[in-house]
């Protein structure tokens, strides 16, 4: 009797231990998809705040539109990365569906930060190096879409949504089996259309700003 009660006292550690660290690596996914990179941008190179400036939006074209291309393309990459770096930490568990799981919380953290007052960037770039590590074809081919829509319309808000538009396709075609990758990026689809709402109202109403366009803070 003795020997069974112990077993039975071992197993709740043993089973309590992966759902734990299942927990964290999603906090953690979150929290680092937090990291307000655009507001650091922002005050390391002009001590400004870009809620309060251009699109008032803590996203790599904001800041390319105050700052330049010097702080842009660090901010985007940084962006990127915090999307795919939890997915390919998390590709190693037995969980079939974590990498997913933690790709969507770096993206809600990007979106919804708790540094800046749960305020964010739109999720596109952040979304993007999840998907580089979970679909890369899907991504490349979503980028040249994004790319020949900029070029023809100036829009990168336009451009971004149609790009995001193309993931489940390119998903479902490319990589049919991938049924959590599939939801996923229908479930970031919506995600970044909703983010992009007061874009929309602007491009109904031919009042958004085009990429070419440099703003100074004033």
């Amino acid at each position: 009797m003795g020997v069974q009660r112990r077993a039975a006292h071992d197993q709740v550690p043993a089973q309590a231990g992966p759902a734990l660290n299942v927990v964290l690596a999603i906090l953690a996914s979150y929290l680092l998809g937090a990291t307000p990179t655009s507001y650091i941008a922002g005050k390391l190179g002009r001590g400004i705040d870009l809620r309060e400036h251009g699109s008032k939006n803590l996203g790599a074209t904001n800041v390319y539109r105050l700052l330049g291309w010097k702080y842009a393309i660090p901010v985007a990459l940084f962006d990127i990365a915090k999307g795919a770096v939890p997915v390919l930490l998390a590709r190693s568990s037995s969980y079939s569906w974590l990498p997913v799981v933690v790709g969507i919380a770096a993206v809600l953290g990007h979106m919804f930060s708790p540094y800046v007052r749960f305020k964010g960037g739109k999720g596109v770039a952040t979304a993007a190096g999840m998907f580089l590590a979970l679909a890369p074809i899907a991504v490349l081919l979503a980028i040249v879409v994004w790319g020949l829509c900029l070029w023809l319309t100036g829009y990168v808000s336009l451009s971004s949504i149609v790009a995001v538009l193309t993931v489940p396709v390119w998903v479902s075609l490319l990589q049919p089996g991938s049924t959590y990758a599939f939801w996923a990026s229908v479930a970031l689809v919506a995600l970044i259309i909703f983010a992009h709402r007061r874009n929309i109202s602007r491009l109904v109403a031919g009042t958004e700003n085009r990429f070419r366009r440099r703003d100074k803070p004033a």
